[in-house]
Protein backbone atom coordinates (compact mmCIF):
# COMPACT_ATOMS: atom_id res chain seq x y z
CA UNK A 1 0.00 0.00 0.00
CA UNK A 2 2.68 2.11 0.82
CA UNK A 3 4.22 2.19 -2.70
CA UNK A 4 1.16 2.62 -4.38
CA UNK A 5 0.72 6.21 -2.39
CA UNK A 6 4.54 6.90 -3.07
CA UNK A 7 4.33 5.92 -6.91
CA UNK A 8 1.65 8.42 -7.17
CA UNK A 9 3.37 11.30 -5.06
CA UNK A 10 6.43 11.36 -7.38
CA UNK A 11 3.90 11.48 -10.67
CA UNK A 12 1.81 14.32 -8.88
CA UNK A 13 4.69 16.40 -7.63
CA UNK A 14 6.83 16.06 -10.57
CA UNK A 15 3.91 17.30 -12.52
CA UNK A 16 2.67 20.31 -10.61
CA UNK A 17 6.89 21.36 -10.08
CA UNK A 18 7.07 21.03 -13.96
CA UNK A 19 3.84 23.17 -14.46
CA UNK A 20 5.82 25.97 -12.37
CA UNK A 21 9.11 25.67 -13.90
CA UNK A 22 7.02 26.49 -17.64
CA UNK A 23 4.63 29.09 -16.34
CA UNK A 24 6.56 31.07 -13.87
CA UNK A 25 10.38 30.36 -15.22
CA UNK A 26 9.59 29.81 -19.07
CA UNK A 27 11.30 26.03 -18.57
CA UNK A 28 9.45 24.95 -22.23
CA UNK A 29 11.59 22.00 -22.50
CA UNK A 30 10.47 20.62 -18.83
CA UNK A 31 8.02 18.25 -20.12
CA UNK A 32 9.59 17.27 -22.84
CA UNK A 33 12.73 16.09 -20.70
CA UNK A 34 10.04 14.40 -18.49
CA UNK A 35 8.58 12.66 -21.36
CA UNK A 36 12.08 11.74 -22.19
CA UNK A 37 12.92 10.39 -18.71
CA UNK A 38 10.01 8.28 -18.72
CA UNK A 39 10.81 6.27 -21.85
CA UNK A 40 14.47 5.96 -21.52
CA UNK A 41 13.64 4.51 -17.62
CA UNK A 42 11.10 1.97 -18.61
CA UNK A 43 13.91 0.95 -21.61
CA UNK A 44 16.30 0.39 -19.21
CA UNK A 45 13.63 -1.66 -16.81
CA UNK A 46 13.48 -3.98 -19.33
CA UNK A 47 16.70 -3.88 -21.68
CA UNK A 48 19.48 -3.09 -18.87
CA UNK A 49 17.51 -4.98 -15.39
CA UNK A 50 14.99 -7.67 -16.78
CA UNK A 51 16.45 -9.71 -19.58
CA UNK A 52 20.25 -9.61 -18.44
CA UNK A 53 19.03 -10.67 -14.84
CA UNK A 54 17.81 -13.78 -16.70
CA UNK A 55 21.23 -14.48 -17.34
CA UNK A 56 22.57 -14.55 -14.08
CA UNK A 57 18.83 -16.38 -12.55
CA UNK A 58 19.30 -19.58 -14.49
CA UNK A 59 22.78 -20.19 -13.40
CA UNK A 60 22.15 -19.50 -10.00
CA UNK A 61 18.98 -20.54 -10.06
CA UNK A 62 20.62 -23.96 -11.28
CA UNK A 63 23.26 -24.26 -8.71
CA UNK A 64 20.09 -23.46 -5.96
CA UNK A 65 18.68 -26.69 -7.93
CA UNK A 66 21.90 -28.56 -7.20
CA UNK A 67 22.17 -27.93 -3.97
CA UNK A 68 18.95 -28.57 -2.51
CA UNK A 69 18.86 -31.87 -4.54
CA UNK A 70 22.11 -32.66 -2.72
CA UNK A 71 21.02 -31.70 0.80
CA UNK A 72 23.47 -28.41 0.81
CA UNK A 73 20.36 -26.41 1.65
CA UNK A 74 19.17 -28.65 4.40
CA UNK A 75 22.10 -28.80 6.04
CA UNK A 76 22.58 -24.98 5.84
CA UNK A 77 19.04 -24.97 7.53
CA UNK A 78 19.93 -27.09 10.12
CA UNK A 79 22.97 -24.64 11.47
CA UNK A 80 21.11 -21.67 11.56
CA UNK A 81 17.72 -23.12 12.03
CA UNK A 82 17.70 -21.81 15.86
CA UNK A 83 18.58 -18.16 14.87
CA UNK A 84 16.16 -17.99 12.09
CA UNK A 85 13.37 -19.37 13.90
CA UNK A 86 13.58 -16.66 16.02
CA UNK A 87 13.64 -14.29 13.67
CA UNK A 88 11.08 -15.92 11.38
CA UNK A 89 8.77 -17.76 13.67
CA UNK A 90 6.05 -18.47 10.56
CA UNK A 91 9.08 -20.66 9.29
CA UNK A 92 9.89 -24.04 10.03
CA UNK A 93 13.20 -24.76 11.05
CA UNK A 94 13.57 -27.14 8.24
CA UNK A 95 12.20 -25.80 5.47
CA UNK A 96 14.45 -24.70 2.40
CA UNK A 97 14.34 -21.02 2.37
CA UNK A 98 16.50 -20.60 5.75
CA UNK A 99 19.32 -21.96 3.96
CA UNK A 100 18.11 -20.15 0.73
CA UNK A 101 17.79 -16.96 2.95
CA UNK A 102 21.21 -17.35 4.33
CA UNK A 103 22.64 -17.90 0.85
CA UNK A 104 21.30 -14.76 -0.16
CA UNK A 105 22.36 -12.75 3.35
CA UNK A 106 26.75 -14.16 2.87
CA UNK A 107 26.01 -13.08 -1.13
CA UNK A 108 25.45 -9.80 0.16
CA UNK A 109 27.98 -9.73 2.97
CA UNK A 110 30.69 -10.70 0.62
CA UNK A 111 29.57 -8.34 -2.27
CA UNK A 112 28.54 -10.72 -4.51
CA UNK A 113 25.90 -8.64 -6.66
CA UNK A 114 25.32 -10.80 -9.41
CA UNK A 115 24.81 -14.17 -7.32
CA UNK A 116 23.06 -12.61 -4.32
CA UNK A 117 19.92 -11.08 -6.64
CA UNK A 118 18.83 -14.70 -7.73
CA UNK A 119 19.50 -16.62 -4.75
CA UNK A 120 16.98 -13.47 -2.73
CA UNK A 121 14.35 -14.15 -5.53
CA UNK A 122 14.56 -18.13 -4.62
CA UNK A 123 14.44 -17.56 -1.12
CA UNK A 124 11.67 -14.93 -1.35
CA UNK A 125 9.67 -17.70 -3.66
CA UNK A 126 10.43 -20.45 -1.27
CA UNK A 127 8.45 -17.71 1.49
CA UNK A 128 5.72 -17.08 -0.96
CA UNK A 129 4.65 -20.96 -0.70
CA UNK A 130 4.30 -20.11 3.16
CA UNK A 131 2.37 -16.93 2.63
CA UNK A 132 -1.62 -17.42 3.42
CA UNK A 133 -2.13 -14.34 1.60
CA UNK A 134 -0.48 -14.55 -1.54
CA UNK A 135 -1.00 -10.85 -2.33
CA UNK A 136 -0.26 -9.79 0.99
CA UNK A 137 3.22 -9.91 2.35
CA UNK A 138 3.82 -11.89 5.06
CA UNK A 139 5.91 -11.12 8.47
CA UNK A 140 8.20 -13.41 7.34
CA UNK A 141 8.60 -11.61 4.17
CA UNK A 142 9.03 -8.32 5.74
CA UNK A 143 12.02 -9.30 7.72
CA UNK A 144 13.61 -10.93 4.90
CA UNK A 145 13.30 -8.12 2.78
CA UNK A 146 14.51 -5.32 5.65
CA UNK A 147 17.58 -7.43 6.40
CA UNK A 148 18.23 -7.52 2.51
CA UNK A 149 17.36 -3.71 1.92
CA UNK A 150 19.94 -2.68 4.77
CA UNK A 151 22.64 -3.65 2.71
CA UNK A 152 24.67 -5.58 5.04
CA UNK A 153 28.44 -6.06 2.92
CA UNK A 154 31.85 -6.39 4.54
CA UNK A 155 33.40 -5.47 0.97
CA UNK A 156 32.98 -2.55 -0.63
CA UNK A 157 34.63 -3.60 -3.47
CA UNK A 158 33.18 -0.88 -6.06
CA UNK A 159 33.26 2.24 -3.76
CA UNK A 160 37.23 1.37 -3.17
CA UNK A 161 37.80 0.60 -6.85
CA UNK A 162 35.83 4.13 -7.52
CA UNK A 163 37.69 5.94 -5.48
CA UNK A 164 41.25 4.67 -6.70
CA UNK A 165 39.76 5.99 -10.55
CA UNK A 166 39.64 8.95 -8.87
CA UNK A 167 42.99 9.27 -7.08
CA UNK A 168 41.75 9.43 -4.25
CA UNK A 169 45.03 9.65 -1.79
CA UNK A 170 44.17 6.70 0.64
CA UNK A 171 40.78 5.09 -1.75
CA UNK A 172 40.51 2.51 1.02
CA UNK A 173 40.08 5.04 3.98
CA UNK A 174 36.41 4.57 3.78
CA UNK A 175 35.75 0.91 4.35
CA UNK A 176 35.47 0.97 8.11
CA UNK A 177 33.00 3.67 7.73
CA UNK A 178 31.09 2.05 5.47
CA UNK A 179 30.60 -1.06 7.49
CA UNK A 180 30.06 0.62 10.32
CA UNK A 181 27.13 2.45 8.86
CA UNK A 182 25.71 -0.90 7.10
CA UNK A 183 26.02 -2.64 10.09
CA UNK A 184 23.67 0.16 11.73
CA UNK A 185 21.58 -0.08 9.54
CA UNK A 186 21.12 -3.57 9.35
CA UNK A 187 20.45 -3.62 13.53
CA UNK A 188 17.65 -0.58 13.21
CA UNK A 189 15.96 -2.73 10.61
CA UNK A 190 16.08 -6.17 13.10
CA UNK A 191 14.63 -3.63 15.66
CA UNK A 192 11.87 -2.15 13.71
CA UNK A 193 10.51 -5.41 12.34
CA UNK A 194 10.91 -7.05 15.49
CA UNK A 195 9.48 -4.62 17.59
CA UNK A 196 5.95 -4.61 14.88
CA UNK A 197 6.41 -8.39 15.14
CA UNK A 198 6.93 -8.44 18.77
CA UNK A 199 9.57 -10.70 18.26
CA UNK A 200 11.91 -11.25 21.57
CA UNK A 201 15.62 -10.19 20.78
CA UNK A 202 16.49 -10.26 24.38
CA UNK A 203 16.06 -14.47 23.58
CA UNK A 204 19.93 -15.69 24.76
CA UNK A 205 19.87 -17.92 20.98
CA UNK A 206 19.09 -14.33 19.27
CA UNK A 207 21.72 -12.46 21.29
CA UNK A 208 24.39 -15.02 20.72
CA UNK A 209 24.29 -15.28 17.35
CA UNK A 210 23.87 -11.33 17.24
CA UNK A 211 27.16 -10.52 19.24
CA UNK A 212 28.91 -13.32 17.18
CA UNK A 213 28.21 -11.66 14.31
CA UNK A 214 29.02 -8.36 15.30
CA UNK A 215 32.38 -10.21 17.08
CA UNK A 216 32.93 -11.14 13.18
CA UNK A 217 32.71 -8.01 11.63
CA UNK A 218 34.96 -6.65 14.22
CA UNK A 219 37.69 -8.95 13.75
CA UNK A 220 37.08 -8.31 9.91
CA UNK A 221 37.31 -4.76 10.31
CA UNK A 222 40.19 -5.00 12.25
CA UNK A 223 42.13 -7.02 10.14
CA UNK A 224 41.97 -4.75 7.01
CA UNK A 225 42.28 -2.17 8.90
CA UNK A 226 45.81 -3.35 9.27
CA UNK A 227 46.54 -3.49 6.12
CA UNK A 228 48.13 -1.34 3.57
CA UNK A 229 45.43 0.20 0.62
CA UNK A 230 47.08 -1.61 -1.78
CA UNK A 231 46.81 -4.79 -0.16
CA UNK A 232 43.11 -4.55 0.81
CA UNK A 233 42.13 -4.06 -2.75
CA UNK A 234 44.20 -7.08 -3.81
CA UNK A 235 42.72 -9.42 -0.98
CA UNK A 236 38.83 -8.33 -1.82
CA UNK A 237 39.67 -8.58 -5.13
CA UNK A 238 40.82 -12.13 -4.59
CA UNK A 239 38.30 -13.35 -2.17
CA UNK A 240 35.43 -12.15 -3.67
CA UNK A 241 35.71 -14.19 -7.57
CA UNK A 242 37.36 -17.46 -5.25
CA UNK A 243 33.99 -17.62 -2.86
CA UNK A 244 31.86 -16.96 -5.77
CA UNK A 245 33.65 -19.70 -7.65
CA UNK A 246 33.67 -22.03 -4.78
CA UNK A 247 30.25 -22.07 -3.92
CA UNK A 248 29.06 -24.12 -6.98
CA UNK A 249 32.07 -25.95 -6.71
CA UNK A 250 31.17 -27.56 -3.59
CA UNK A 251 27.71 -27.86 -4.54
CA UNK A 252 28.42 -29.85 -7.52
CA UNK A 253 31.04 -32.06 -5.33
CA UNK A 254 28.12 -32.61 -2.78
CA UNK A 255 25.64 -33.61 -5.79
CA UNK A 256 28.27 -36.25 -6.99
CA UNK A 257 28.45 -37.42 -3.34
CA UNK A 258 24.36 -38.05 -2.83
CA UNK A 259 24.62 -39.77 -6.86
CA UNK A 260 22.22 -37.19 -8.09
CA UNK A 261 22.27 -36.38 -12.16
CA UNK A 262 23.74 -32.80 -11.68
CA UNK A 263 23.02 -31.49 -15.49
CA UNK A 264 19.49 -32.45 -15.22
CA UNK A 265 19.33 -31.12 -11.45
CA UNK A 266 20.46 -27.25 -12.82
CA UNK A 267 18.50 -27.66 -16.09
CA UNK A 268 15.26 -27.98 -13.59
CA UNK A 269 15.99 -25.14 -11.73
CA UNK A 270 17.39 -22.63 -14.38
CA UNK A 271 14.22 -22.60 -16.53
CA UNK A 272 12.10 -21.00 -14.81
CA UNK A 273 14.44 -17.93 -14.51
CA UNK A 274 12.51 -16.09 -18.04
CA UNK A 275 9.28 -16.66 -16.27
CA UNK A 276 10.63 -14.87 -13.17
CA UNK A 277 11.95 -12.35 -15.26
CA UNK A 278 9.06 -11.31 -17.51
CA UNK A 279 7.28 -11.36 -14.04
CA UNK A 280 8.98 -8.64 -12.67
CA UNK A 281 9.06 -6.58 -15.33
CA UNK A 282 5.83 -4.22 -14.65
CA UNK A 283 6.85 -3.90 -11.05
CA UNK A 284 10.51 -2.38 -12.36
CA UNK A 285 9.00 -0.53 -14.99
CA UNK A 286 6.69 1.61 -12.57
CA UNK A 287 9.18 1.81 -9.96
CA UNK A 288 11.73 3.24 -12.77
CA UNK A 289 9.53 5.36 -14.20
CA UNK A 290 8.31 6.82 -10.80
CA UNK A 291 11.91 7.70 -9.66
CA UNK A 292 12.55 9.28 -13.35
CA UNK A 293 10.20 11.53 -12.87
CA UNK A 294 10.56 12.83 -9.21
CA UNK A 295 14.25 13.32 -10.09
CA UNK A 296 13.85 14.65 -13.39
CA UNK A 297 11.42 17.39 -12.57
CA UNK A 298 14.37 18.92 -9.92
CA UNK A 299 12.22 17.97 -6.95
CA UNK A 300 15.84 16.26 -5.23
CA UNK A 301 17.43 19.57 -6.18
CA UNK A 302 14.78 21.58 -4.12
CA UNK A 303 14.58 19.16 -0.89
CA UNK A 304 18.66 19.70 -0.91
CA UNK A 305 18.39 23.31 -0.84
CA UNK A 306 15.34 23.63 1.86
CA UNK A 307 17.19 20.60 3.99
CA UNK A 308 20.35 22.97 3.69
CA UNK A 309 18.70 26.18 4.81
CA UNK A 310 17.43 24.27 7.87
CA UNK A 311 21.02 22.98 8.64
CA UNK A 312 21.91 26.85 8.70
CA UNK A 313 19.11 28.26 10.55
CA UNK A 314 19.90 25.35 12.93
CA UNK A 315 23.74 26.95 13.29
CA UNK A 316 24.86 23.34 12.69
CA UNK A 317 28.19 22.49 10.10
CA UNK A 318 26.67 22.37 6.65
CA UNK A 319 29.59 19.98 4.85
CA UNK A 320 27.55 16.84 4.94
CA UNK A 321 24.35 18.55 2.83
CA UNK A 322 26.64 18.38 -0.03
CA UNK A 323 26.58 14.90 0.03
CA UNK A 324 23.09 14.44 1.14
CA UNK A 325 21.53 14.02 -2.33
CA UNK A 326 23.42 10.28 -2.67
CA UNK A 327 21.29 9.13 0.47
CA UNK A 328 18.32 10.67 -1.09
CA UNK A 329 18.49 8.65 -4.02
CA UNK A 330 20.29 5.11 -2.68
CA UNK A 331 16.61 4.21 -1.46
CA UNK A 332 15.80 4.87 -5.33
CA UNK A 333 17.80 3.65 -7.19
CA UNK A 334 21.60 1.91 -6.78
CA UNK A 335 23.01 3.15 -10.34
CA UNK A 336 21.55 6.33 -9.44
CA UNK A 337 22.96 6.91 -6.28
CA UNK A 338 26.46 5.67 -7.62
CA UNK A 339 26.46 8.08 -10.25
CA UNK A 340 25.64 10.88 -7.38
CA UNK A 341 28.44 9.34 -5.01
CA UNK A 342 30.96 10.10 -8.29
CA UNK A 343 29.54 13.32 -9.30
CA UNK A 344 30.13 14.34 -5.75
CA UNK A 345 33.57 12.98 -5.44
CA UNK A 346 34.18 14.87 -8.94
CA UNK A 347 32.74 18.28 -7.62
CA UNK A 348 34.29 18.36 -4.33
CA UNK A 349 37.24 15.85 -4.64
CA UNK A 350 37.74 12.40 -3.63
CA UNK A 351 39.37 13.38 -0.23
CA UNK A 352 37.26 16.19 0.80
CA UNK A 353 34.37 15.49 3.49
CA UNK A 354 31.18 15.71 0.87
CA UNK A 355 33.65 12.81 -1.40
CA UNK A 356 34.17 10.31 1.44
CA UNK A 357 30.62 10.61 2.78
CA UNK A 358 29.01 10.04 -0.31
CA UNK A 359 31.37 7.13 -0.48
CA UNK A 360 30.20 5.82 3.14
CA UNK A 361 26.08 7.28 1.99
CA UNK A 362 26.72 4.94 -1.05
CA UNK A 363 28.04 1.76 1.33
CA UNK A 364 25.46 2.32 4.35
CA UNK A 365 22.18 1.13 2.71
CA UNK A 366 20.63 -0.61 -0.15
CA UNK A 367 17.76 0.32 -2.51
CA UNK A 368 15.06 -0.46 -0.60
CA UNK A 369 12.09 0.84 -3.61
CA UNK A 370 13.82 -1.35 -5.87
CA UNK A 371 14.17 -3.93 -4.06
CA UNK A 372 11.07 -4.45 -2.89
CA UNK A 373 9.19 -4.14 -6.51
CA UNK A 374 12.18 -6.99 -7.90
CA UNK A 375 11.34 -9.23 -4.87
CA UNK A 376 7.58 -8.09 -4.49
CA UNK A 377 6.97 -8.35 -7.87
CA UNK A 378 8.51 -11.49 -8.69
CA UNK A 379 6.37 -13.31 -6.32
CA UNK A 380 3.10 -11.05 -6.98
CA UNK A 381 2.65 -9.23 -4.04
CA UNK A 382 0.67 -5.45 -4.26
CA UNK A 383 0.62 -4.92 -0.61
CA UNK A 384 3.93 -4.55 0.99
CA UNK A 385 2.20 -3.51 4.41
CA UNK A 386 5.48 -1.69 6.40
CA UNK A 387 8.12 -3.09 4.46
CA UNK A 388 8.47 0.18 2.68
CA UNK A 389 8.48 2.41 6.06
CA UNK A 390 10.80 -0.01 7.92
CA UNK A 391 13.25 -0.46 5.27
CA UNK A 392 13.37 3.47 5.08
CA UNK A 393 13.71 3.76 8.84
CA UNK A 394 16.50 1.32 8.39
CA UNK A 395 17.93 3.47 5.93
CA UNK A 396 17.74 6.77 7.93
CA UNK A 397 19.76 4.78 10.76
CA UNK A 398 22.56 4.16 7.93
CA UNK A 399 22.61 7.91 6.80
CA UNK A 400 22.66 9.24 10.49
CA UNK A 401 25.32 6.78 11.60
CA UNK A 402 27.31 7.75 7.95
CA UNK A 403 26.99 11.31 8.93
CA UNK A 404 28.05 10.74 12.54
CA UNK A 405 31.44 8.44 11.37
CA UNK A 406 32.38 10.57 8.54
CA UNK A 407 32.74 13.87 11.39
CA UNK A 408 34.70 10.86 13.66
CA UNK A 409 36.98 9.44 11.09
CA UNK A 410 37.65 12.78 8.50
CA UNK A 411 35.97 16.17 10.46
CA UNK A 412 35.17 17.54 13.56
CA UNK A 413 31.35 19.03 13.97
CA UNK A 414 31.11 22.90 14.63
Amino acid sequence: MALNYIWVAFFIIAFFIALIKLIFLGDTTVFSQLVDGMFSSSKTAVMDIALPLTGAMALWLGIMNIAERAGGIRLLSRIVGPFFSRLFPEVPKDHPAVGQMLMNFSANLLGLDNAATPLGLKAIASLQELNPDKETASNAEIMFLVLHTSGLQLLPVTIIAQRAILNAHNPTDVFIPCIIGTYVATLAGILVVAFKQKINLLDKVVLTWLGGMTAFITLVVYYFSQLPPATIQKVSGIVSPLLLFTIPVVFIIGGLIKKINIFSAFIDGAQTAFETSIKIIPYLVAMLVGISVFRTCGAMDYMNDGFRWLVSRASLDTRFVDAMPVAYLKPLSGSGSKAMMIDTMKTYGPDSFAGRLGCIFNGSADTTFYIVALYFGSVGIKNSRYAIPAGLIADLAGIIAAILVAYLFFGRMH
